[in-house]
């Protein structure tokens, strides 16, 4: 774990189990994958960028698990999943979808095959 990711984590340090999780089976489901932390969010690169971490508050307060962890991924259509907390379509056929994970068990096959999914589909920009 890097300085800049455990800073990260800092005002929410019940979340940073979450990420642990989120980070293995992206680095073991992406080879090559590399990570680039910010101020608001943690992205995921193969090429480019295909995925992120954030504390993006996608659901009202009441409604969200604590601790939460917002991940992003970009998809060229839209995926409809009760899972799936916000979608939208910033470019045609590009859409940006957001889940929030509340345990390291929602780091599931289902959420891995969309990050995949995201990983191949960012590899084909040009």
């Amino acid at each position: 774990m890097t300085p800049d990711e455990m800073m990260f984590f800092d005002g929410h340090p019940s979340a940073f189990p979450l990420y642990e999780k989120l980070k293995e089976c992206i680095l073991r489901e992406v080879p090559g994958a590399r990570i680039e932390v910010k101020r608001t969010q943690i992205s995921f690169f193969a090429e480019y960028m295909f995925a992120a971490a954030s504390f993006a508050p996608v659901r009202r307060k009441k409604e969200r698990p604590e601790p939460f962890l917002t991940v992003s991924f970009g998809l060229p259509c839209q995926v409809v999943s009760r899972r799936i907390d916000a979608s939208a379509e910033p470019r045609p056929s590009r859409w940006t979808h957001h889940v929030m994970i509340g345990s390291p068990q929602d780091v599931d096959e289902e959420l891995m095959g969309w990050i995949r999914e995201a990983a191949h589909f960012a590899s084909g920009k040009r």
